[in-house]
């Protein structure tokens, strides 16, 4: 007999776990599928900086021992100045937290299966009804939520979405002991998390020092190969080629060695969505994809898409017949818009423009931000435009119209 469940969960990152740790709160019936072996996880999908805020925290019920280090300040670091606000953080030890997630949905009754590489979705009549599995295994569910991340094998194949390789961004992080984190000439990074924007580091990019306590540091950098990436790139230099340049040039790492075992790789795709559900499905976290364009943070989206999945799956079985068709699952497009990734457009934008522009400009916008009030920074960063106009130029102008042009190409 086919096994059948109220949800079929793709995926145990913090989307996929905080869906089902939230159906099975709820009581219904959810099985979560996740490629890697119980005994590894999550060593080949500990991949995040781990970098976020009390609002998630707390919001989310995550417990403080799975915290390296609660952090004072965000600072935001150009090739010659820097900017600090305060606004509390903490940087996650990811592998303790994804595993708490996990213990805490089975406490509740929902079943895990590690070592289930899912491929494809299992269809009749034209809509999903299940998954399949290592091959030839299968399990049905009324509700199958795609979080495999940029896989997305079924969201794929179910063309909800259209991820797109020129819109993807690659990252890479060690974490170091022996950082100078309160090194001459620099902001103090004790307590922060720290975001520099120079295309010398990180062509078309970010890099990155979050602090984890006493010497230690997560330090990594990201970028997309994008037009900036094209323009400022070194020839013959990966994004591991990079990260060691900055390591070897950069004197707050001159006697900083790395920490055995403690390397992460990951992508993501920076693109606003082409879809997020049909019948029976909905695809959350960074299968959409959710990560904030801007500056990269994607643990609190991913949670808020898959509470906002359990929410919608609820909201479709309060029904007498279950109703699950597209229209009702279209709740969760609408959840999505509102609560997850507000002004997701607005924000892309924000993106391509903020890596486009040379690192000189870099250096001016540190010197605006300085000089502007903070709601008005918060009222830019959330996709204001017009608090984004208040930290434009009139030599701004160049940069506009060659983004407007590439805006029209592609």
């Amino acid at each position: 007999m086919s096994e059948h469940f109220d949800v079929v969960v793709a995926g145990a990152g913090p989307a996929g776990a905080q869906c089902a740790r939230d159906l099975a709160e709820r009581g219904y019936d959810v099985v979560v599928l996740e490629t890697e072996a119980e005994e590894e996880f999550p060593a080949q999908s500990n991949k995040s900086t781990a970098g976020t805020f009390p609002s998630m925290m707390g919001a989310f019920g995550i417990p403080d021992d799975v915290v390296m280090n609660y952090t004072d300040d965000v600072v935001l670091e150009s090739p010659n100045d820097h900017y600090v606000r305060r606004q509390p953080g903490a940087v996650l030890e990811f592998a303790d937290f994804k595993n708490f997630l996990v213990e805490d949905a089975r406490e509740d009754g929902a079943e895990y299966r590690f070592d289930a590489r899912v491929s494809k979705p299992v269809m009749d009549d034209g809509e999903i009804v299940g998954v399949r599995y290592n091959g030839d295994e299968e399990v049905y569910g009324d509700i199958v939520v795609d979080a495999t991340g940029p896989a997305a094998p079924l969201a794929k194949d179910l063309g909800v979405t259209d991820l797109q390789r020129k819109h993807q961004a690659i990252g890479v992080e060690y974490e170091l002991e022996g950082v100078d984190v309160d090194a001459d000439g620099y902001a103090d990074l004790t307590d922060a998390m720290m975001l520099r924007l120079d295309h010398d580091l990180a062509p078309g990019g970010y890099s990155w020092i979050f602090h984890t306590g006493g010497d230690t540091a997560k330090v990594g950098l990201c970028y997309i190969q994008n037009e900036a990436h094209r323009d400022y790139a070194k020839d013959g230099m990966g994004i591991d080629d990079y990260l060691q340049y900055w390591l070897d040039t950069d004197p707050r790492f001159a006697d900083a060695e790395r920490i055995a075992g403690k390397q992460h790789r990951g992508s993501a795709h920076i693109q606003m969505p082409s879809g997020f559900s049909t019948d029976n499905f909905m695809a959350i976290g960074d299968t959409v994809p959710t990560i904030d364009p801007l500056w990269g943070e994607g643990i609190h989206t991913c949670m808020k898409s898959g509470r906002a999945a359990a929410i919608t799956a609820d909201r479709c079985f309060m029904s007498s017949d279950r109703d699950t068709s597209a229209e009702k699952m279209a709740i969760y497009d609408e959840l999505w818009q509102e609560r997850v990734a507000p002004k997701m457009r607005t924000r892309l934008l924000m993106t391509q423009l903020l890596y486009l522009a040379p690192n000189g400009r870099y250096d001016t916008l540190i010197r605006d931000l300085n000089r502007v009030d903070a709601d008005a920074l918060r009222k830019a960063n959330a996709g204001s435009t017009r608090d984004v106009m208040k930290l434009l130029h009139f030599e701004d102008l160049p940069l506009l119209a060659r983004f407007a042009r590439e805006r029209l190409l592609e």
